[in-house]
């Protein structure tokens, strides 16, 4: 590691410690020539994986976009921020446990779409409502209705099998 002070290659760990969310690893480290110190970071290099969107547009996956999405779909429900992380931790990992190197928005939309239906289902009726593009108060109906069926019958939503996700 090149010292930031002189530039020297030479350089010993001082002290080493995971981060806070256990991503990385801080290191501290001791150039040999100068006697500075400073601060290293070691993460997993992770492959990039693409997004492909409706119009056949590709992007790198950012789950921030996800978040954001989830955090508009909350806004005024009694979902805390550690329930939202939580959501978009449950699908990146989905995401990244497909080894697949590209995933449609429409497999993602499916997925924060029956997390949050089991989170809140006011949320989840909120982001369907974007994500599917009801063009008329009957779909939307449609889909509230499905609800209350399901929810009289005592039926839960359940998980998709990972399998799915290769159909898309």
């Amino acid at each position: 590691m090149k010292c930031r002070y002189c530039s020297c290659l030479e350089s010993r760990v001082v002290d080493s410690r995971p981060t806070e969310d256990g991503t990385s690893i801080r290191r501290r480290r001791e150039c040999t020539s100068c006697g500075k110190r400073f601060t290293t970071y070691e993460k997993i290099e992770e492959l990039p994986i693409m997004v492909v969107k409706r119009d056949g547009t590709r992007e790198e996956f950012d789950s921030a976009k996800i978040l954001s999405g989830v955090r508009k779909a909350c806004e005024k429900r009694p979902v805390s921020m550690a329930d939202m992380n939580k959501l978009v931790d449950e699908v990146s990992k989905e995401v990244y446990n497909t080894l697949d190197q590209e995933v449609t928005t429409i497999r993602i939309g499916e997925l924060v779409m029956q997390r949050l239906r089991e989170l809140d289902e006011v949320a989840y009726v909120r982001f369907a409502s974007v994500y599917r593009s009801f063009k008329d108060i009957n779909t939307f109906m449609q889909e509230l209705q499905m609800l209350l069926e399901e929810e009289s019958s005592g039926k839960k939503p359940g998980k998709a099998p990972a399998s799915d996700m290769n159909n898309e």
